[in-house]
């Protein structure tokens, strides 16, 4: 009895050991994230001040079922549009999810920046952008871009610029942030846990999902209008 209570005990210790540090790993991956993405947020000024930068990068969300995009998807459009406008970079490259027939999201997008005045031809659509982790690494190989400004809402953009600066591309951040998002606690949790995921996957550097040709952003954006996910 003594030796199962001893045994149990010993368990016990190194479950707790190992909570501990499996937690501690966490706080310090997502620590070490956050540092460098907010070392690379700038304002839309700021941002349009910037030198020989290729595209501005919006990232995609949730498009509605009628086809206009959700509340924080419209808050990045209308950011990057905004930089468009103020000069930061002479093309918009729309990166989401177009997997399925029936859910076009950078179409939406690409319809919305024309919708505000942006020539078709300014603005890039990467069907295959899955995930944070294979839009920066599409921007990098198949759009060519080297110098980029990310467009999100800025809990998103520390990730999102560490992958892109692991990946080789010298990224800034402009925050999409324009008003309090519905369920945005949850998010929150959600991404300590994606900050942890795709800084061993920045590590490991996985090919994505789609990878061929090159079509470089500083051609002209009509190219990718068909669905590109050969590429």
């Amino acid at each position: 009895m003594k030796l199962l209570l001893r045994i149990t005990k010993i368990i016990a210790c190194v479950l707790v050991a190992c909570f501990v540090l499996g937690l501690a790993s966490v706080l310090a991956i997502n620590a070490r994230v956050v540092s460098v993405g907010k070392g690379r947020l700038l304002t839309a000024q700021e941002a349009a001040q910037l030198e020989g930068v290729d595209c501005v990068l919006v990232l995609g969300c949730q498009v509605k079922a009628d086809g206009t995009p959700s509340l924080m998807l419209k808050d990045r459009l209308d950011r990057g549009i905004e930089l468009y406008q103020l000069g930061a970079a002479p093309k918009l490259l729309m990166s989401g999810d177009h997997g399925q027939p029936d859910y076009d999201e950078v179409g939406t997008m690409k319809q919305y920046a024309m919708d505000a005045g942006v020539p078709s031809s300014d603005v890039f659509m990467d069907h295959a952008g899955f995930s944070t982790y294979e839009s920066m690494y599409r921007a990098k190989e198949v759009f060519q871009a080297h110098k980029i400004i990310i467009v999100s809402q800025e809990y998103h953009l520390y990730r999102a610029i560490y992958i892109a600066q692991a990946l080789g591309l010298d990224a800034y951040g402009v925050a999409a942030d324009g008003q309090d998002y519905a369920g945005q606690w949850s998010r929150d949790i959600r991404e300590v846990l994606a900050r942890v995921k795709d800084f061993l996957t920045s590590i490991w550097q996985p090919q994505p999902t789609y990878l061929g040709e090159a079509v470089p952003v500083s051609g002209d954006g009509n190219v990718t209008n068909e669905n590109e996910l050969t590429n």
